[in-house]
């Protein structure tokens, strides 16, 4: 049997918001009073991801001061250049930059900004795909991206376009080792807030550990469901968690695999059935499990990899 990172790590699960906004950019609430709601709401860590454009002088929210040894920040902000494919700024989230973190160069494209947040040790997430209609080149041309926003909750509640799994497994398909993260992309002008999280397996809550495991993908997202085991033995993989009414694995053509019921906290799932099939071609290398709760609020594991195993 082989128990799957990152649940089999040492260490314990910090619920942490990654893509938020304040009255340093466009957001309702002062950089205090957004920390202070996530800490009210039970959040181990968040980090104030500010519009890092010149219209508001270009904004990393020095949050160090609100720490505490209970909850903590991660220094960062949304960054944007010029453009996808349908014109559009581009929108990137980077947890873990400096203060001093150089303002865009008027001709910096995307991937550009991307490499340069990445070099200075930056966690680098594609922000909210479907909002912005991330096309595959789009996609591709964040070489140095980490992981794709999977979902933003923001988005998902005020106009429906809060996926980004459609651009992330067609990227899985082309062999980009990328992880996948939700947020809130809280303004806190509507009920934007507190609907999806990371959920990063460290041993610390100091912010050099968080943001090392997110970089390493040793963490699960969710808008409320628990998964508390993943493991492989041959062709077999179990899952425990919170009670759901869907277990489901994919991977990287229509094949799943799933348990379905009522408050049901585990599955044992044969793997094998992913490569049999009407016309199927190859196996995927690649498969994901997500669990989905009577409410309808799922939580996802990060891609595992056949190779990897």
């Amino acid at each position: 049997m082989t128990d799957l990172s990152p649940f089999s790590l040492p260490g314990r699960f910090w619920r942490g918001n990654l893509h938020t906004h304040s009255t340093l950019s466009d957001g309702a609430l002062t950089p205090e009073k957004v920390v202070e709601a996530y800490k009210d709401a039970g959040y181990d860590f968040m980090m104030l991801s500010d519009h890092f454009i010149g219209n508001y002088n270009w904004p990393i929210a020095d949050t160090r001061a609100m720490r505490s040894n209970r909850f903590t920040t991660i220094l960062g902000s949304e960054l944007h250049a010029p453009a996808t494919q349908v014109g559009e700024l581009w929108h990137i989230v980077a947890a873990g930059l400096p203060l001093d973190f150089e303002p865009a160069a008027p001709a910096e494209t995307g991937a550009e900004i991307a490499d340069r947040a990445a070099a200075a040790g930056a966690f680098v997430g594609i922000a909210h795909p479907a909002w912005s209609q991330l096309t595959i080149e789009d996609g591709r041309a964040i070489a140095s991206a980490h992981a794709v926003e999977i979902y933003n909750h923001g988005c998902a509640v005020e106009n429906d376009r809060g996926d980004g799994w459609y651009l992330l497994d067609q990227l899985l398909n082309e062999n980009r080792r990328l992880t996948a993260f939700a947020t809130d992309d809280a303004h806190f002008w509507t009920p934007d807030h507190f609907g999806g999280w990371v959920n990063v397996r460290s041993e610390s809550l100091e912010p050099e550990a968080l943001l090392d495991a997110l970089k390493r993908g040793h963490y699960y997202s969710s808008q409320g469901p628990q998964i508390h085991e993943l493991s492989i033995s041959g062709s077999e993989l179990t899952l425990a968690c919170s009670p759901v009414d869907t277990i489901v694995v994919l991977c990287g053509n229509s094949r799943t695999v799933g348990r379905h019921g009522r408050a049901i906290t585990g599955a044992t799932l044969d793997l094998g059935k992913l490569d049999k099939g009407w016309l199927l071609e190859k196996p995927s290398a690649w498969l994901r499990a997500v669990v989905i709760d009577h409410a309808g609020k799922r939580a996802w594991t990060n891609p595992i990899w056949r190779d990897e195993l």
